[in-house]
């Protein structure tokens, strides 16, 4: 399913106005390998991203998005970084941005494939050979393909009171 129907919902009351949403970011690992699929909308590579239905555990959401797009099962690990996304203006003219929260998991079984319509292609990667994608996407592999065990928080060069904090933080 593209677009979940709690969102088609708002979006007839609303139109195409900026929501303000809740998203995850599946990152599964296997044998040094990183499960990719490729977006059916803008053709790109990326880990398997989806929205938070309304009372969604986000670590079920993860499970459930990488199991609708790939047919992988999956098991949530940790969770690897929270941070915003850039908004986001679809090609209907919708406009979106995410609170992203990253997870880590792993393969359990499954043999990955285009699940459904939002992807065309999945496959795994290597981590040191990876397709060209958004720095953005990168940068979530990296932090859930580190070794930590604390996700990474990432924060504005200052913060609201003007008092310079670090680009990133480990928490």
């Amino acid at each position: 399913m593209a677009t979940p129907d709690f969102i088609l919902a708002l979006r007839e009351k609303i139109g195409n106005y900026l929501l303000w949403l809740s998203g995850v970011t599946a990152v599964v690992l296997k044998d040094g390998c990183v499960l990719l699929a490729k977006r059916a909308d803008r053709g790109e590579w990326a880990a398997v991203t989806g929205i938070i239905d309304p009372g969604e555990q986000p670590a079920d959401a993860a499970v459930r998005e990488v199991l609708e797009e790939t047919g992988v099962e999956a098991v949530p690990e940790r969770l690897a970084m929270v941070h915003v996304t850039d908004p986001v203006v679809y090609d209907n003219g919708d406009q979106a941005q995410y609170l992203d929260l990253v997870f880590r998991l792993s393969s359990r079984a499954g043999d990955p494939h285009p699940a459904d319509s939002e992807t065309t292609a999945t496959r795994w990667f290597p981590l040191d050979d990876l397709p060209p994608m958004t720095d953005d996407m990168i940068a979530r592999i990296a932090a859930a393909a580190a070794d930590k065990p604390a996700a990474r928080f990432v924060v504005s060069p200052q913060s609201e009171h003007g008092h310079p904090i670090a680009e990133s933080a480990t928490s």
